[in-house]
């Protein structure tokens, strides 16, 4: 017995299949188009963006060299970088960090670098350097020579620098529907170990210090639920024989930052 098997064919009218083909490829297209932006938000979710910020002479670029593992002088420069530095931490697992270090002159190039991490394109974290008064002098307009500055000084500009930074902070995080994560990374310790609670707490929200009042202020206009606050003591050098903190305490300091970092991006 013969089998006779019936093909059923749709034939569309010319019409439908004109529509059905510009569906297809306007699908594809979509897809396509659409296919870079999604590859870019992964390779910001792995690497995200975090500004590095403070007054100059805080030691921003010893601390990014620090956490992306980079190799840098020991010598204290004369002269602060006029403008902005870019570092790259990468892990094992695909996961790392962009740091932008942003100049801490009072210059062009430092408000440019501040517009472009808070308002061109917006960071995701961000590292405020603090130093407790003890930030290397350094003389105006990027000239090379010593300086000298006191102790109360240099927190009355630490204090300036940290109020027109907190603005930007705020302004970014009132237009994000996200949180904004800020870590007070509080460097130099080895020149202050014997009273590093005491200073940890002075750049606290709800401490009652200048520094913490400007916090609380920062999170009043930001939302407290748009901002979260860390503060963490950290040590960019140590170990040598005037140190009073070892090389292994400050790369403990270090890698607990790194730590905080990777908890606050959602990558461990």
């Amino acid at each position: 017995m013969s089998r006779t098997t019936t093909r059923i064919r749709t034939i569309l009218p010319s019409s439908g299949r004109t529509a059905l083909g510009a569906t297809i490829a306007g699908g594809l297209l979509t897809g396509l188009s659409a296919a870079p932006e999604r590859v870019g938000r992964l390779f910001r979710r792995r690497y995200p963006i975090v500004a590095v910020t403070g007054m100059t002479g805080v030691g921003k670029s010893h601390l990014a060299d620090r956490l992306s593992r980079r190799a840098s002088g020991n010598r204290v420069t004369e002269v602060g970088s006029a403008v902005m530095e870019r570092r790259t931490r990468r892990s094992a697992r695909l996961h790392g960090f962009r740091f932008l270090v942003v100049p801490g002159d009072n210059a062009a190039t430092r408000l440019g670098a501040l517009d472009e991490v808070f308002h061109d394109e917006p960071v995701d974290g961000v590292i405020h350097v603090v130093a407790n008064g003890h930030a290397t002098p350094r003389r105006t307009a990027g000239t090379t020579g010593t300086a000298s500055a006191t102790r109360e000084e240099q927190l009355a500009v630490e204090l300036e620098d940290w109020a027109i930074t907190s603005h930007r902070i705020a302004s970014m995080a009132v237009r994000r529907d996200r949180p904004v994560w800020l870590v007070i990374a509080v460097t130099k310790t080895d020149l202050y170990a014997d009273e590093l609670d005491a200073v940890v707490d002075y750049y606290s929200p709800g401490s009652g210090s200048p520094f913490g009042d400007k916090l609380d202020e920062l999170r009043a206009l930001a939302g407290g639920a748009k901002l979260s606050v860390d503060v963490l003591p950290v040590s960019s050098q140590g170990g040598d024989r005037t140190s009073a903190i070892s090389a292994k305490q400050a790369s403990a300091m270090v890698d607990a930052l790194a730590t905080r970092l990777a908890q606050l991006s959602g990558h461990v």
